[in-house]
């Protein structure tokens, strides 16, 4: 036998219709290196056999407490694992682990572990969104258990919404990221003792005392981001255009700074770069402000108002000129046409270590979605897409990214 040196997954599998993609799930998990460990629930079988996982995996499928010599497989599985991840999490799955039922072999090591443990919800939009559910994430949560959200898309049944299994390289990412560094993935510290400032939302550039010129930036991805970060052990400066507000929990961990106008964002920012480790600049600046605003509220009498526009400052390329050693930047930038090559020359021009480009004139992607789909692009010349998925794993994704970039630069020298 060979000996591992991977992490140990148990790779819990439900009786939903992803099932199948399960099964691309333990194959990404292998390549990668992972001792794969398959515990199937009898409702699981019936959309996908054992026989796949165990010609796939690293040992034979499980699918009973019965089927061992030892009358305690549950005990060997939960201690002997790095990771317990569940793909598909099932309402049914949800519900019992979160009332600590232990009626079958995934439950009961579900029970019988201290290793983290990541549950990748699918479902109907119904059922996903239903009451019960919610509750049942919500302890689970509490409980140190971590959830890769359901991406929005087409379900089975022939219509479309939130309950869509995420992407599989996506689940595989995150699993292997939290088996690597141990610990409850709903709280993962691989931030702790870090300074990240996040900025967000969409820049007002006055034209009078009423009106003004802006974007359709919600600041949803800025605030998945900085909350993402919190949750992640950082310690967070949110400089925000955008009136949305922060989970109660990471509200301790996160700083925010509520401005307006580019000329407001670029102060703030360039007030916090020399205490930041990481820069996250997800905000929508304005391009252009009136180079002049009105004193006064215009109105129809005074006739048709002569509107002359300026640059605001380049804000990014600011904080790239002040950098200091060792800080991360990460830039993000919204197009709609020659996405790809529009982002890698971005790249180059600014600077950056990372750049999350997004096409916003995609399907649930962008502006005011609580979805995106985004394509990260390294200075090393990497290139790593983030198929349709919430805001929130998107932002996980991107700090994936950062720490990844952080410990090739420590490797490096």
């Amino acid at each position: 036998m060979t000996e591992e040196r991977g992490p140990r997954i148990v790779l819990g599998v439900c009786g939903g219709i992803a099932a199948y993609k399960a099964v691309e799930v333990c194959r990404l998990l292998v390549d990668a290196g992972a001792h794969v460990v398959p515990v199937l629930t009898k409702e699981a079988t019936r959309f996908v056999g054992a026989l796949t996982f165990s010609a796939l995996a690293s040992e034979p499928a499980q699918a009973s407490l019965w089927d061992e010599d030892t009358p305690i497989p549950h005990t060997r599985l939960g201690q002997s694992a790095d990771l317990i991840l569940v793909v598909p999490a099932t309402a049914h799955l949800m519900a019992r682990y979160a009332a600590g039922l232990a009626d079958d072999l995934l439950t009961a090591t579900l029970l019988a572990t201290r290793a983290p443990v990541l549950l990748c919800p699918a479902m109907h939009t119904e059922m996903w969104e239903h009451a019960s559910v919610r509750e049942n994430q919500a302890t689970l949560e509490r409980r140190g258990v971590g959830i890769v959200p359901p991406a929005v898309g087409h379900l089975a049944g022939g219509d479309t919404g939130a309950g869509r299994l995420a992407d599989p390289q996506e689940i595989a990412s995150r699993a292997l990221a939290v088996a690597a560094r141990g610990g409850s993935p709903a709280a993962a510290r691989d931030l702790a003792g870090q300074h990240v400032v996040v900025s967000a939302g969409g820049t007002r550039e006055a034209l009078d005392p009423v009106r003004y010129l802006t974007n359709r930036s919600s600041g949803k991805q800025g605030h998945a981001l900085a909350e993402a970060a919190a949750r992640r052990g950082a310690e967070v400066k949110l400089v925000t255009a955008s009136g949305l507000a922060l989970p109660a929990d990471v509200q301790p961990a996160v700083t925010r700074i509520d401005v307006e106008s580019a000329a407001d964002m670029e102060t703030a920012l360039h007030a916090l770069s020399e205490w930041a480790d990481i820069v996250i600049m997800a905000a929508a600046v304005a391009d252009f402000r009136p180079k002049v605003a009105a004193t006064r509220k215009l109105s129809k009498e005074d006739g048709l108002p002569e509107l002359v526009l300026e640059p605001t400052p380049d804000i990014l390329q600011g904080l790239v000129a002040g950098r200091h050693p060792g800080q991360v930047l990460v830039g993000f930038a919204a197009e709609t046409n020659d996405v790809a090559e529009r982002g890698r020359a971005k790249l180059r021009r600014k600077g950056v270590d990372l750049l999350v480009v997004n096409d916003v004139s995609a399907p649930g992607a962008g502006f005011d979605h609580d979805t995106n789909a985004v394509t990260i692009f390294g200075a090393d010349g990497s290139t790593g897409e983030i198929a349709l998925t919430s805001k929130d794993a998107v932002a996980h994704a991107v700090l994936d990214r950062v720490i990844a970039h952080q410990r090739q630069n420590r490797s490096s020298k």
